[in-house]
């Protein structure tokens, strides 16, 4: 028997919930059919998903067909909760992409087609919800592969549609996409010798290569479809692999408390197996420091529907772990695999948590970071000197879900600021500065001297050096580069810093001096809380000398609606700042696509089924960061490190001297 890790993905409202219920009845894991509506469903046990009817947490159950065990992860679908999406794409061996047959290919559609492809997940597609009044056949698949990808081979039609007797009829696989990436198969098609069990072997072999995306169409409410879905998952997708008896190699994608508060640590076990009473090194090393390290106490894998408690858990399997209290979601467990950095764009809005009558704010400071375990990229911020707690978001109703988790899971009121764009930072030019020990008021016993340059977009932060990596010690270095990036959380408006190269041009210290008979003098020797201590200094001015400038987050829209809404629609973007690149008219219909800044786009859901008398439809996604327009006002960000802007402060807040 062979393992399979499967996600299954789509756009909100796709019916990516209602397909995992019914693949789980129809192999006999369930004998009845839970409802997202009714709230009943298997992996939406979230209170607050019951209640919305929409998946916020991934969640992970098991399954068999004829010999194949699937591990099947039912991941969000709404935009605000692509972070889990993220964490869940590193464990995948194939996807199930979801597609509406009424709605078709919406915005979130794309950001995961396109994503998938990037990282070579062999990837089925179901267009869901043949049943439904509205639903399409030929237009869809025209507009999956003119949005998506034209590498589709349909697995045949879909008749009936609109009306429960709709129904999926199997049909021959053609040749013609499978011959392009093939000249074997093409030469054989060209003098029409080709066999259908090599077409069947090509499409095999091309799927689990994700070079061509197989095509079904059904609906999950009346099971039409599903039988041949699920052939389709255990023939065409390719299983984990692994060696049991390798070097233990895994990766946490979720991390949630149990019920006495203990961290419970969801991993997937590429390499080795992974027994209880193992110890395991987890994380990355930091600040020169070793990894960390955990024993576990306790192994569940899933079986059949349900976990149950193991041994150990094999290369290929996924697993619940306990006994890793300081476990974190990415971080690897035993030997570390190749990173793949972040797949989509991070949050690009925040907001100020306001405690609510009688929420205490040190109770509330403590179940953030709760949440912040369990979603990173919440990526709570505190500033002391106005006493606020602020969290980054992807969008309003993650704010919601926020407020009631933490009212029903801490019993802790809370409200909300007005939500705000996530700006970056660019260094405009090249800027330098230095600080030599005992020079010109330099408190600290170090010398750093730092170069700031612009980077192309995407590229982060680097760090190199211009100096000789035996000129001092290791840790000194490696103290410099952590503090260089840690200052770059803050630029010069208070935004993160991006794109940019840092390159330490000088260095220096003093060796570790002692008296006669006696032992260490701290007065003559450098450390590496110097270097912490000077490097800010050296880099804001650095930064100050290359300039910097804000770029606010871009989201790229599609809005359809009718046609003669289109003279109050116009107006409404551009005072939002929205910039229509295209404008197509189809029958009744306008089509526009362009870009608006992330800050205004809930406004615009908003206002638009009142200008288009309900029928207007808009998605939009993260695009890219785009300069602040010169007629705005630079947005400033207020700091919460030692403020290094500031000399004599800083010193004060650093060394109790105004240097």
């Amino acid at each position: 028997m062979h393992l399979l890790n499967l996600g299954i993905l789509a756009h909100v409202d796709a019916g990516k919930t209602s397909l995992t219920e019914r693949l789980l009845h129809s192999v006999g894991v369930i004998d009845e059919i839970g409802s997202v509506d009714a709230g009943s469903t298997q992996t939406d046990t979230l209170a607050l998903e019951r209640r919305r009817g929409i998946t916020i947490k991934s969640a992970v159950v098991s399954f068999p067909v004829d010999d194949v065990t699937v591990n099947l992860i039912d991941t969000p679908g709404h935009p605000d909760f692509i972070a889990e999406v993220e964490r869940v794409l590193g464990v995948l061996d194939g996807v199930v992409l979801v597609v509406s047959a009424v709605e078709g290919v919406q915005a979130q559609t794309r950001v995961l087609m396109r994503t998938l492809q990037r990282l070579r997940i062999p990837t089925l597609i179901f267009v869901n919800k043949i049943d439904r009044r509205g639903a399409r056949y030929g237009s869809v698949l025209d507009a999956l592969a003119e949005r998506l990808t034209p590498a589709l081979v349909p697995m045949g039609r879909a008749v009936g549609l609109g009306t429960r007797e709709a129904a999926f009829e199997p049909g021959p696989v053609a040749a013609d996409v499978l011959a392009e990436q093939d000249e074997e198969l093409l030469a054989a098609y060209v003098d029409g010798s080709l066999a259908a069990d090599r077409v069947r072997a090509a499409l095999v072999a091309q799927t689990r290569q994700a070079l061509v995306h197989p095509v079904y169409f059904g609906s999950a409410v009346t099971g039409a479809g599903v039988p041949e879905l699920i052939a389709g998952i255990a023939e065409l997708l390719p299983g984990a692999d692994g060696d049991p008896e390798g070097p233990v190699s895994g990766s946490v994608f979720k991390v949630e408390r149990g019920p006495a508060g203990e961290k419970v640590a969801y991993a997937r076990m590429f390499s080795g197996t992974l027994r209880v009473r193992d110890r395991v090194p987890f994380g990355e090393a930091r600040g020169g420091g070793g990894r960390r390290e955990g024993r576990v106490t306790a192994v569940s894998v899933f079986d059949h529907g349900t976990d149950v408690r193991e041994d150990g858990v094999p290369a290929g399997r996924i697993a619940r772990l306990w006994g890793l209290g300081d476990i974190r979601i990415g971080d690897p467990l035993g030997e570390p695999r190749k990173a793949h950095g972040h797949f989509f764009a991070p949050p690009t809005l925040e907001t100020v948590v306001v405690p609510g009558p009688g929420t205490d704010r040190r109770a509330l400071h403590i179940a953030l970071g709760r949440l912040a375990e369990q979603d990173p990229l919440i990526g709570l911020r505190h500033d002391e000197v106005r006493q606020e707690l602020s969290v980054s978001l992807y969008g309003e109703v993650q704010k919601e879900v926020i407020e009631a988790t933490l009212a029903e899971e801490f019993g802790l009121a809370v409200a909300f600021r007005e939500t705000t764009p996530l700006c970056v930072e660019r260094p405009v030019g090249t800027g330098a500065a230095a600080e030599f020990i005992k020079k010109d008021a330099n408190p600290f016993l170090a010398t750093v001297g730092l170069r700031v340059d612009p980077a192309p977009p995407g590229t982060g932060v680097t760090f190199g050096l211009e100096v000789e990596l035996g000129a001092m010690p290791y840790a000194f270095f490696r103290a410099v580069e952590d503090t260089v990036r840690e200052t770059l959380a803050q630029g010069l408006h208070g935004w993160q810093v991006a794109d940019c190269a840092v390159t330490m041009t000088h260095s220096g210290y003093w060796p570790r001096q002692s008296h006669a008979h006696q032992g260490f003098d701290k007065s003559m020797s450098s450390t590496g809380a110097d270097f912490r201590g000077l490097t800010p200094l050296v880099l804001v001015e650095a930064l100050r000398r290359a300039g910097t400038r804000v770029y606010e987050p871009m989201h790229r829209f599609r809005l359809e609606a009718p046609a003669d809404t289109l003279g109050a629609l116009l107006p409404m973007l551009s005072a939002a700042r929205a910039v229509p690149e295209t404008t197509e008219t189809r029958g009744a219909l306008c089509v526009l696509e362009g870009v608006v800044p992330a800050a205004r786009v809930h406004a615009l859901e908003q206002r638009l089924p009142g200008l288009t008398r309900g029928e207007g439809e808009w998605g939009s996604a993260f695009e890219d960061y785009a300069p602040v327009a010169g007629g705005e006002t630079v947005p400033e960000r207020p700091r919460t490190d030692h403020n290094p802007l500031d000399r004599k402060e800083y010193l004060l807040n650093v060394t109790g001297r105004r240097g």
